[in-house]
């Protein structure tokens, strides 16, 4: 009976640690070279977005702000996707432009102000 016990609760575990170990951006991770469409990618930086006003590292004056510019680039390690956004009046003209970066199948690889 042990057995079928430790068995029951091996597949438990190994069925459900997926869900509970996803991000809210889990649905944006991609096996694979296929390059991601425009429209996969833009629909993962908002994902990705919201995901960090809910974390406290962008402001909430974000929430309603969309991709400006979606871009395929050269990256450190070869093609990415680059997603900016423009947030026009914000009041730290530094932080008025954020950047994601995203590998080619759309895979989250960083966000940032400098583009860099």
């Amino acid at each position: 009976m042990n057995k079928i016990t430790l068995a029951a609760l091996t597949l438990c575990t190994v069925l459900w640690t997926p869900t509970t170990w996803a991000d809210p951006g889990g649905s944006c991770h991609f096996h694979g070279k296929k390059p991601a469409a425009e429209a996969t990618v833009s629909g993962c930086a908002l994902q990705r977005k919201d995901a960090l006003i809910k974390s406290g590292k962008l402001d909430t004056s974000w929430r309603t702000v969309k991709p400006a510019r979606i871009e395929a680039v050269d990256g450190p390690k070869g093609q990415e996707w680059k997603v900016t956004f423009k947030d026009a009046p914000a009041k730290d003209k530094s932080k008025e432009t954020l950047y994601m970066f995203f590998t080619l199948p759309g895979n989250f690889i960083a966000a940032n102000f400098t583009g860099q």
